[in-house]
Order: structure tokens, then sequence, then C-alpha cells
């Protein structure tokens, strides 16, 4: 019996063969589009499940409270780690890791060679004992007690000596202002790409004093914890309240020389909790990860498209089989006459919707190899087919075929194998309302999932361009940032006046970190005699940062070498005005106390001098809004530039570059020269938005293909059945434009009533969306209209192909035929 569904199967799947590659192109397009998709969900899930403790490993990280917002930040203060395993049995083990200089890189130097290491991270003696790790060489156990203990990845080690087995017992030298040597004593397996953080290199934090200070209020590092079996991390978490009064109480009164709870009434204060190890890829959006996140939401969004774009495909089956349905009514007749029962035409015709699913997927896997380099370029991932026919692929696709043949193939199935063989044979069938009636709903259905696509696209077009044409507060353009700069040290100055003399530098400035960067570290201020702290970022600047940057100064004056500057600030207007500062003038000269100074010894506070307050910029992405800035001067031999902000003409920047990198070489030859733009830097801050767009732009596509191809097939075969009466109007004179109107305005209506459905569905979706954004685009009605006209124009081209062949068609032949 299945040998003769089989071979029926095939048979018609031959003698329709329009019917059949409509079908088969939009199925197997379907399919491709679903399974990338799938590719790409199960990797984004299958973060850090590499590692064997997961479960019961949990990140303590903290969102911390101002009277004005709150911030959520992966890094905590360094004293928590001893702290939580002291004061809670459940806790087996704590670890702090943290990453060397973000967003850079640190240069390690064996012998004459000198290396470049983006992931350089510092950790605890206990990092091995919570992230087990394999070890090629060296004892986990104690290769980060001795300080200046180093472990290398495999990969790194081969780098540096040739082989792990070499690296082991070798000296390197980590360059910087005071070259360190650092001891290799262990080799480790490389790590996976589906973690949340990737080392290259392992510092111990043995022996530095920063890690050995008690310090409970300004966060440092990232702290795991991992909790004995069966403890409950939900009651660990609800205790960590008392953790903070316990500890965080005496140093906010020495720091900041307010009582706790005043300070805390104030609207200040400190809420720790934890997050599951294998929830902090895709669930986490806070600061100062140690490595660029996911978005579970854009896992959702991508798994309802594939969703989507197979049902899309699934009803162009439905739609064509059902049009079909009165060629196929006398077949049905015939074999119900000769004795076959219901329940076997049905599986007849089920066999041929899963024999034409079986090859769409064969097709679908062809496609997918020519979809996935497009899909890794905009995703900025690397799939390949290796892991579909490695992991589940092979054996789900053929379960994953039949079942959407059965989806697509089951109403048709009921509807044809439903005929009465009396009326069929007597030519007394019809197509019924009801049939009508559904396959317009999923012709609606699908152009409405088609129109929400289109609108998602443009309004995600709409926010970035909002974004980049956005003034920032400062000119972002021909500025070019020399990394790594805080190396020169001493040189800095002397490598500075070299760059003003080359041709086409307009202005040059040094500051610990540039607008986009993650340097940017936490500092607090009052006025003397107030018990309002406000607590802001600061940022280390020369006397040249604000000029370069063209930051507009709205009183006083930024910092100069005619002034003793180094206890002087610049306030942005936020700083200004959360300080009661609100008349800039008024706050030229004001004094104003550094709570807990980091640069006093003893963390004593220091006092400060108002010198200028710029007007407020971004120098944040424009997901967070503006905060608090304090800008403050070192000397040039106390002053650690990290970056070089230079602005250079664009006819100079190849002259300049070059230029440049000579200086350079001349002043730093063990380093290398690195540089980026500032505006791709800025650029790079939303690039999760940018992959949205254009994911969005691709899936949109290639559902509107789908859907359109479908639409065609649908439009042919009714304009068939409509062959006598095109023939007859055009006998009594219709024109081909009266007629391909006619035949293309049911469609267009259909269309029309999507685009009404879609349009507060995608509304809703997209101000969710927008919320994320700290300053956004109000979602405009020329969105819907552009949309709306896309969808209409490409539906009449599709509707109107069919139509307009079928208006020219001589009305002799059309009469004869019928």
């Amino acid at each position: 019996m299945l040998y003769n569904y089989l071979k029926i199967a095939l048979r018609n799947l031959l003698k329709y063969k329009g019917y059949s590659a409509i079908n088969m192109l939009g199925l197997a397009v379907g399919i491709a589009c679903c399974l990338v998709i799938m590719l790409f969900v199960a990797g984004e899930l299958g973060h850090d499940h590499f590692w064997a403790n997961g479960e019961r490993i949990y990140r303590m990280a903290l969102l911390r409270k101002y009277p004005d917002r709150q911030t959520g930040y992966a890094i905590i203060p360094p004293s928590y780690a001893a702290s939580v395993k002291k004061d809670f049995p459940e806790v087996e083990e704590a670890v702090r890791l943290s990453k060397f200089n973000p967003g850079g890189t640190i240069q390690v130097k064996w012998e004459d060679r000198v290396f470049e290491e983006k992931d350089f991270y510092g950790a605890d003696s206990t990092f091995f004992k919570v992230f087990q790790v394999p070890m090629v060489k060296g004892d986990a156990a104690t290769c980060l007690q001795q300080p200046k203990s180093l472990v290398m990845t495999e990969s790194t080690a081969r780098r540096y000596f040739g082989s792990a087995e070499a690296a082991v017992g070798k000296t390197v030298t980590l360059l910087g202002n005071q070259p360190e040597p650092m001891n290799v004593t262990a080799v480790c397996a490389d790590l996976p790409e589906n973690v949340h953080f990737n080392f290259d290199l392992l510092a111990t934090t043995a022996g530095v004093r920063f890690w050995e200070q008690t310090n409970h209020i300004n966060f440092a590092a990232c702290t795991y914890l991992l909790l004995r079996p069966g403890a409950d991390w939900k009651a660990l978490e609800a205790k960590l309240p008392g953790l903070v009064e316990r500890y965080a109480a005496g140093e906010v009164q020495r720091s900041f020389g307010v009582d706790y709870d005043q300070y805390v009434k104030a609207g200040n204060g400190w809420h720790y909790f934890l997050q599951p190890l294998r929830d902090i890829y895709l669930h986490s959006k806070l600061e100062a990860e140690l490595k660029p996140t996911g978005s579970m939401t854009l896992v959702t969004i991508f798994s309802v498209i594939a969703a989507f774009i197979l049902l899309i495909a699934c009803i162009n089956f439905v739609n064509l089989a059902t049009a079909r349905s009165a060629e196929r009514a006398r077949e049905v007749g015939i074999r119900k006459a000769l004795g076959s029962e219901r329940l076997q035409l049905a599986g007849q015709f089920l066999t041929e919707a899963v024999v034409l699913s079986l090859l769409s997927a064969v097709l679908a896997v062809g496609l997918v190899a020519l979809l996935l380099p497009v899909f890794n370029t905009i995703a900025d991932k690397q799939i390949t087919l290796r892991d579909f026919f490695t992991g589940w692929g092979m054996a789900a696709l053929p379960v994953f075929a039949i079942g959407v043949g059965l989806l697509a193939g089951s109403y048709p199935a009921g509807v044809l194998s439903g005929f009465r063989p009396v009326e069929v044979l007597k030519g007394k069938f019809s197509s019924t309302g009801r049939g009508l009636q559904l396959r317009n709903g999923l012709v609606v259905f699908q152009f409405a999932i088609s129109v929400i696509l289109m609108i998602s696209t443009l309004i995600v077009l709409s926010q970035l361009n909002f974004i980049f044409e956005k003034q920032l507060g400062f000119d972002k353009e021909h500025v070019v940032n020399l990394q790594n700069t805080f190396a020169l040290g001493p040189k800095t100055e002397a490598f500075k006046q070299e760059l003003e003399k080359i041709p086409g530098v307009e202005g040059v400035g040094g500051a610990s970190e540039t607008p986009g960067g993650q340097q940017y570290f936490g500092v607090s201020f009052k006025v003397p005699g107030s018990a309002e702290t406000v607590t802001g970022r600061g940022l280390i600047v020369d006397d040249r940062f604000v000029g370069a940057m063209r930051m507009e100064l709205l009183t006083g004056r930024s910092f100069s070498k005619d002034f003793n500057d180094s206890l002087s600030v610049v306030l942005n207007e936020k700083a200004a005005r959360d300080l009661g500062l609100t008349d800039p003038e008024r706050a030229l000269g004001q004094r104003i106390t550094m709570t807990g100074s980091f640069f006093d010894p003893e963390d004593r506070d220091v006092e400060f001098t108002v010198a200028g307050v710029v007007r407020d910029f971004h120098f944040q992405s424009l997901h967070e809004p503006i905060v608090p800035l304090f800008m403050l001067y070192h000397q040039v031999s106390q002053r650690r530039d990290g970056a070089l902000a230079v602005r250079v003409q664009p006819a100079h920047f190849q002259s300049f570059i070059q230029a440049a990198s000579a200086k350079w070489k001349e002043l730093m030859p063990d380093q290398p020269f690195r540089y980026t733009f500032l505006d791709a830097d800025l650029a790079a801050l939303y690039n999760d938005e940018q992959r949205a767009k254009r994911l969005f732009v691709l899936f949109a596509g290639l559902a509107i293909f789908i859907a359109c191809i479908g639409l065609l097939g649908l439009a042919a075969y009714l304009t068939r059945q409509r062959t006598k009466e095109i023939g007859i109007r055009k006998v009594l004179g219709a024109s081909v434009s009266g007629i391909t109107g006619l035949l293309a305005k049911d469609f267009l209506k259909l269309v029309v009533v999507a685009i009404l459905i879609a349009s507060p569905i995608a509304y809703w979706a997209m101000n969710r969306w927008l919320a994320d954004f700290a300053y956004r685009i109000e979602i405009q009605w020329w969105v819907f209209a552009v949309a709306g006209a896309a969808a209409v124009t490409v539906a009449f081209l599709t509707v109107g192909f069919e139509s307009v062949r079928a208006a020219l068609a001589n009305p002799v032949k059309s009469l004869r035929t019928e």
C-alpha cells in the first residue's frame, strides 16, 4: 500500500510540474530559513554548557542605586568573594575574575618578540576549582597560588614557544610603564567560543596590593560562587542585603563622610543578586561584561520569524492544494466509486505532501549552504554546515520534513478525501464558500507577517539613522584614536608634540578613555557642608582634550599648563545640576570634595575647584542617559593617557598614519602601533542593532518572496478557472487594464486587510524595542504608509503578471477551449 502511495505521489508531482515546482521552492526556502535560524538559536542557547559544574555556578552581580538613577554592573567590590564564602556555608568556593584593559590590549614580550593580547585576565588561585578547565601541563590546584604566576591556553603557548610542554617554567614580561616579569606555571586547554568569557592568558591576583585591600563599596571584578550540591541559590540571594549592611556601612562612613542609613535614605544603595552561569550570556545586560552578551529577545524574535516563515510556506501548499481541488475532484470520485475509503484517500494525499516536503528538505540543505555565509556575515557568527551534519541536524531533518509535510497536507487531504462521488461524477462539484474564506484568511495571514517584518525593518533603520545623525555634544568626525598610549609614560608629552607637527593635524588630546569606551571610573563628589553625595563617572584628561574633541564650554575654561590644575575639575551640565550648581556661572571657583579619593593612599577626601562646565555630551551609547561626569587633570609625569584623540583633516589621513607610526616606532620600538577611528568606535556600540537590522531585511525579503510565490501560483489557478469569463468579457469589449484590475482587486483587498491587521501589532512590538533606548525616535505614520505601499505594489506586480497574461489571451481560443 505504501509503495502504491509513493508511486502515485511521484506520478502526480511529475504530471503537475508547475504546481510541484512552486510548492517545492516555497517549502525549500521556508525550511532553509528555519534550519539556519535553528542553528543560530541552538548556538545561542548552548552558551556556558561547557562547564562541568555549570548548574552550581552563579555570578554575584550588582544593581547600584543613585538618587536619580540605577545601573547594573557585572563587576562588584573585590572583598565580597571572601566575605560570602566566610559567612555562608552553602558557598563551596568563590573566585574573582577581571579582564585587563577592557577594549584594549596588553603587550607581552618573550625574548625579542612582542605579542599583543586582547584576552588577558586576572583571577584568584581558586579559579580552576570553580571552572574546571582541562589542564595540558601543570597543576590546576597550585598554578595560581604564587605571586606573578601566569597560565596560558594551549594555542597561546604554541604561539609563544612552539608547544605547550615548552611553555611551563618560562618567564615572559608584561610591557608598560613598569615592565613586569610573569612565570608561566601551567597550560590549560583552549576555551570554546560559546562561553561568556575567553582568556588566552590568566594571571594570578596573589601578591597584588589592590586585590588584597578591604573594599566593599568600589566595584572592580566579576565574582563567581560555586554552591554546594543541593544549595538553594534563591535563599542565598535573599541573605545578601544583610551582607551589605554588615560590611559596607562602615566603609560608607569612612569614604563618604555620612551615616550609612542617611546615605541609603538619600536614594543610594547596593542591591546584590545572583545570576545562574548559563543565563548570563542571553539574559544579562549589565555594564562591564567580560564579553559582549547575546539577546534572548533576539533569539525569541528570530525563533518566531522562523516559525512564521515556515508557516507561510505551508500556507502556500494549503492554498494551492485547495485551489486545485476541482481538478482532482473527478479522480477522487472515481476512486471512491471503485471502493477506496476516505482514510485511504487521505493517506494518498498526505503521502504526496510528505514526499514533496522531503524533496524540499533535500533542496533546503543546498540552500542552507548558500545562505550560511550571508547569515554569518550579517550575524557575525561562525556557523558551518558541519554543525548541522555532526549534531542533531541529520537525525532531525527527516522527522522535521515529515512533520512539515503532515502539517501542510492535513487540511487539503481532509478536504479532497471528503468529496461525494455522486455529485463529482455528475459534474455538480463546485468550490465551497468555506474553502474560499480559508484561502483568503491564509493570504491575509501571510501578508500580515510580511508587513510586520517590513514595518519593523523600517523602524530599526530609522532608529539607527537617528543614532548616527544625533548631535553628541562633540565632533566625532575625522578623529583618530591612538590606542595603548599609557605605555608611553613620561614620553607622552614628547609624542604629542611630534604629532602636532604632522601636516593636517588640527588638535591632539589625551585622556584615560575616549567617548564610547569602557574605562570611565566611578567617582563621588559633594559640596562641602552638604549631606548629598553625587556619584558619576570620572575621566582623566590633559589640557588639550576638550579642545581637540570640540566640546562646548558653557563657562570657565578647560585645563591649562598656565595654572596649577592638579586639583581642578571640569564638570558636565548634569554633574553641576546634581551638585546644586544650577547656574554655570556661579559654579566657577566652587570647591567640591571628592569622597574617598583614589588619589590619596589613605583614601581621604580631597578638595577640588571647579574650573569650567561643558555642555552635556554623550560619552556612552544612546541606550544610556547622560550621567554626571567629572573631568580631572594630572600633571604630565603622573598622567596615564589610555588613548590620544587626534583630529586630522580628511585629505591627510593616510600621510598622518604613516608619519605617526614612524614617530611611535622611534619612541616605542617594542610596542605595536594601533589606531581606530572615533566614528567607527561609536558605531560599534550599536552592533547588535545593526545586526538586527540586516537580519530583519534578509528575513522580511524571504518572507515576502515565499508569500509571492504562493500568490503567483494561486493567481494562476484562479485565473485559469475564469478563462471562459475573461473570453466573454473581451468579446464584449473589455480592455486589458479593466480585466487586469478585475482579477487583481480581490487579492489587493486581502493585502489591505493584512496591512490593517499588521500595523497595530508592529507598532506595539517596536515600541517595546525602542523602550531600551534612552534617546529614541517617535514612530511616524509614514513608516506604515511605506510598508503598506510596498506590500500592495509587490502583490499587484505578482498577481498582475498572471492577470495581464490572461487578459492578453485570444478570446476565441479561450471560448473554444471551454
